[in-house]
């Protein structure tokens, strides 16, 4: 008898997992039609229920947007649990970061290891002529005094084509990538060098990651730091997580 109900509770769950992924790609596709019409250039990469009934989460272009089922509303902004107090909104982006994250080279980053034990990585989101980049980056040796690993995305915020771009794209391509980077926060000129550079893509990765400004601090587990912040703060930051 108690196998008969286990077995029915099982396959229970089944039809109810089937009805709602047939559910929420009914709603992919309605949604996909809504955009189609508005702009064809955005992509839908996936579509999720939310615990509020009608509301699905969309990732469109690599943002959150909410729409209902029928694929006519469409609501932008903030989805916060008031009981739990927290964002459902962030942490979906959270997820999205770590599945980014997960993706990168290391090979790619400029990495500053941490002095000893390795307590914490961070990766930084820099641009080389950013004043409070160039202020946390005089940090760095107590930053990894502190065992704290600094890997940094460059986002040169002028854009492709930018003098910060050039600085970038030569940093990389420097005999002593690291030592380039540190002449180049110090104001130091750095000579004119070209590669094979990563230095594009960092900025298309910085943009699916939801950063628009620097410097900002990412976590191993996706969680954002945004501004310039010195050792012992960064330290703290982490560790309360």
């Amino acid at each position: 008898m108690i196998k008969r109900a286990l077995v029915a509770l099982i396959l229970g769950a089944f039809a109810t997992a089937a009805v709602y992924a047939s559910e929420t790609d009914k709603v992919k596709e309605r949604v996909v039609e809504t955009l189609e019409r508005l702009n064809p250039s955005l992509s839908v990469s996936e579509v999720s229920s939310t615990p509020v009934p009608g509301l699905f989460e969309v990732v469109v272009g690599g943002q959150i947007v909410y729409f209902s089922a029928d694929g006519r509303y469409m609501v932008q902004g903030e989805l916060v649990d008031i009981r739990e107090q927290r964002s459902l909104t962030e942490a979906s982006r959270t997820l999205q970061r770590q599945a980014h994250l997960s993706r990168i080279d290391p090979a790619e980053l400029i990495t500053y290891p941490a002095q000893g034990e390795t307590k914490h990585r961070v990766i930084v989101v820099t641009d080389i002529d950013c004043p409070y980049c160039r202020r946390m980056h005089a940090y760095m040796d107590d930053i990894n005094a502190l065992g704290i690993e600094v890997s940094y995305l460059q986002m040169p915020r002028a854009g492709v084509g930018s003098e910060s771009y050039r600085k970038a794209v030569s940093v990389y391509c420097a005999d002593n990538p690291q030592e380039a980077m540190d002449r180049a926060k110090a104001g130091g000129s750095v000579a004119n060098n070209n590669c094979e550079n990563p230095v594009r893509s960092h900025m298309e990765l910085t943009a699916q990651l939801g950063i628009n400004a620097t410097p900002t601090t990412v976590t191993e587990d996706g969680a954002v730091i945004p501004g310039y912040m010195e050792a012992e703060a960064l330290l703290r930051r982490l560790e309360q997580r």
